[in-house]
């Protein structure tokens, strides 16, 4: 036990005579530290060796520099014993026999019986070399030793020495004992460093084919970003994809896969190859496993397309260059060639680009559109780009709703011939009579062309964006027929059904733009009836069949494996109308984005071009009624109403109309005739008296115009 330690204190106020000077304070020692076993402070010592990056880098190193030798060594033998032996041969007889190719199976064993037959050949020419190049070397020494002695004879006569004879002779002797000194000093050295010049040789080999683990090589290499795509990395990424009967087909092929690869193509901003699976592996777990296979061919998963060929048994592959497709691609050309002009039955509207970095362009001649997609992914945007190049145009009208209502298509005010913009269910109602007005002219048109078959017509086209909102209106008619829904009663639902089944064969065409679709907002008879189906990201798979059609994903269209927010206007398009890649069911398309300002000015361009379209604005249904009138009505006698018991006056006199009014609508209408509500005893009032002013200033102002 230590002893205690006795500590001195000054008092903090200064001394007084009532305080004593200092305080004694007793303190014990602290507890002596209890020390750490030696094996703790080792294994501390060990772990930080081991998890400091430098020697971890140094293992590494040595790691990899060792096994780059070990396996040079083994690539070396390998080479050596395929060139001296026909196991090349056998090993392209099994890949081809596991791949089910028995032509090339049978292609490579003529070729190895040929390889043993001419090694066959220079076995036996062995057996007769010797006694062929011992005649061969006497001859040679003969003729050598009587050129040498003929030209001894030559300098002889020249010089008159009889000794010269004998001097070229001597030199060449003296020249080989010269030769057999400078080996006899180099052979040891040689013999030394013979060996390490052997290891950096196969070392060299190794390091060039990266012969080592994938932990023991450097950090460039092991990250594999940006790494170009070869046949031995495509295998790879197959073989370790977790299908097991893949593995073993692989495994087993003498030619570790490589004859599972057709030619790898340039294709754009990356690289296309066609994959022959071997028996026993479908194509759909590889395409299950799209992730996986990117990242083994260090990439992200949007950068890997996995499409079905017509090819049995195949998938290709459309592998992207490392964060290309992150890439804008640029304006579209109707914003750059202002001379740009389209022809609706022969052209094609410019859509953007596909994967290939190839220009994509769509023709819309007699062929009903549906975009689809999550919301705020482009797809106002795509749609209207393809309207804008059709306006340009001048045969072509247009009819068009927007549910959305924020003037995403105000700049075709004075081409399109009806405009209706805005989200409440008055809207659906004006879009379902706008194309239940198209059935109507479609009919006609029928009936013209029984009676003319040369009867031509104006395209005319029904556009109606955000549709989902027309599907799922719940209001119902005065002939108890529901606007919205997916039945037969449904008027707008059986309105699009008859332009999708006969609207093609008089250029009336329906396209609709609908988000998020599910069989109740987007009816399975309507989204079948498109000839064009494009959808960009969607959440799941089924509504990526009901965007697209079983056939289309069930062949690699894969909409919702884009990225929501980073893929806007990409778009997965199943169409005759686009060029499509052999053996595929659809195409992805990167579209070209046109702002509001880009779209007014091409909407310029189109007005000019044409006589000038007076645009209906279908007129709000609280307009169709003589409001001032109704409020007149409501106030009846009383000299003045509180605003909120006008407002449900106005309800019950017509609620489809009024639903929506507020207090501020109410004031607005006062106001557009000179007069406003006011206060009463704190209280907005509506007065009598205002009210009939504001109608008598306004029959005033109608007899003016009038006269005038």
């Amino acid at each position: 036990m230590s002893e205690n330690v006795v500590h001195l204190h000054k008092p903090t106020d200064p001394p007084t005579p009532d305080t004593a000077p200092t305080v004694l304070t007793v303190v014990p020692d602290a507890p002596p530290a209890v020390p750490v076993p030696l094996w703790v402070r080792s294994g501390r010592a060990v772990k930080t060796a081991v998890t400091h990056e430098t020697i971890r880098a140094t293992v590494r190193a040595a790691a990899r520099h060792s096994l780059y030798t070990l396996n040079g060594g083994r690539i070396v033998a390998r080479r050596t014993w395929d060139g001296r032996t026909g196991a090349r041969y056998e090993r392209m007889i099994r890949a081809a026999e596991a791949a089910g190719n028995l032509e090339a199976a049978e292609e490579w064993e003529e070729r190895l019986q040929r390889f043993r037959a001419a090694r066959h050949h220079r076995r036996m020419d062995l057996l007769h070399s010797p006694v062929e190049a011992a005649k061969g070397v006497a001859v040679g020494a003969g003729m050598s030793i009587g050129v040498l002695v003929a030209l001894g004879v030559v300098m002889a006569l020249n010089t008159g020495h009889v000794g010269d004879v004998v001097t070229p002779l001597s030199a060449t002797v003296d020249f080989i004992a010269l030769l057999i000194r400078i080996v006899q000093v180099v052979w040891g050295p040689t013999l030394s460093i013979g060996p390490f010049l052997a290891l950096l040789a196969l070392w060299s080999v190794g390091r060039k084919q990266h012969a080592a683990p994938a932990w023991a090589l450097p950090a460039n290499v092991r990250s594999g970003e940006g790494e170009p795509i070869t046949p031995s990395i495509v295998v790879k990424a197959l073989r370790d994809l977790g299908v097991p009967a893949l593995a073993r087909a692989i495994k087993e092929m003498g030619d570790a896969g490589a004859s599972m690869l057709g030619p790898i193509r340039i294709a754009g901003c990356g690289v296309e190859v066609d994959v022959t699976l071997p028996s026993g592996v479908a194509t759909n777990e590889v395409q299950n496993r799209r992730r996986k296979l990117a990242e083994n061919l260090a990439r992200h998963e949007h950068e890997v397309f996995i499409t079905i060929p017509e090819a049995a048994r195949t998938v290709r592959l459309w592998i992207a260059d490392s964060g290309a497709l992150d890439e804008p691609i640029g304006p579209s050309p109707l914003v750059t060639d202002e001379s740009l002009t389209a022809n609706y039955k022969s052209g094609k509207a410019p859509w953007g680009q596909d994967l290939r970095g190839d220009a994509a362009a769509l023709s819309l001649y007699q062929r009903h559109l549906l975009v689809t997609g999550l919301s705020n992914q482009g797809k106002t945007a795509s749609l209207r780009a393809l309207a804008l190049w059709l306006a340009l145009d001048r045969s072509v009208q247009f009819w068009i709703a927007d549910l959305k209502g924020i003037g995403d298509w105000a700049m075709f005010e004075g081409i399109a011939q009806v405009l209706i913009e805005g989200p409440s269910d008055d809207h659906v109602i004006q879009a379902t009579e706008m194309v239940e007005d198209a059935v109507e002219e479609m009919n006609r048109r029928i009936e013209t062309r029984r009676n003319d078959p040369t009867a031509v017509f104006p395209p005319l086209i029904v556009l109606v964006d955000e549709a989902q909102l027309a599907f799922m209106c719940p209001v119902v008619g005065d002939d108890k027929r529901p606007y919205g829904g997916s039945k037969a009663t449904s008027r707008y639902f059986m309105a699009v059904r008859k332009i999708h089944n006969q609207g093609r064969a008089v250029d009336v065409l329906m396209w609709q733009g609908t988000q998020d679709p599910t069989d109740q907002n987007l009816p399975k008879l309507v989204r079948e009836g498109a000839h064009t189906r494009a959808s960009l990201v969607v959440g799941t798979e089924s509504q990526a069949e009901m965007a697209l059609g079983a056939k289309a994903v069930n062949a690699g269209a894969a909409p919702h494996l884009l990225r929501q927010g980073l893929d806007k206007g990409t778009l997965v398009v199943a169409s005759d109308g686009i060029t499509i890649p052999a053996g595929q069911a659809s195409i992805t398309v990167r579209t070209h984005f046109i702002g509001d300002e880009p779209a007014a000015e091409i909407a310029d361009r189109a007005k000019a071009l044409r006589d000038g379209a007076t645009t209906l604005r279908v007129i709000d249904r609280d307009e169709e009624r003589d409001a001032l009138a109704d409020v007149a009505a409501v106030l009846g006698d009383a000299p003045r109403l509180r605003t909120d018991e006008v407002l449900k006056r106005l309800h019950a006199l017509d609620t489809a109309v009024y639903r929506e009014w507020n207090n501020g609508r109410l004031k607005r209408l006062l106001e557009e005739h000179g007069e406003e509500p006011k206060k009463s005893h704190g209280v907005m009032v509506v007065r009598r008296d205002d009210v009939a002013r504001a109608l008598a200033n306004r029959d005033a102002d109608g007899s003016a115009s009038a006269a005038e």
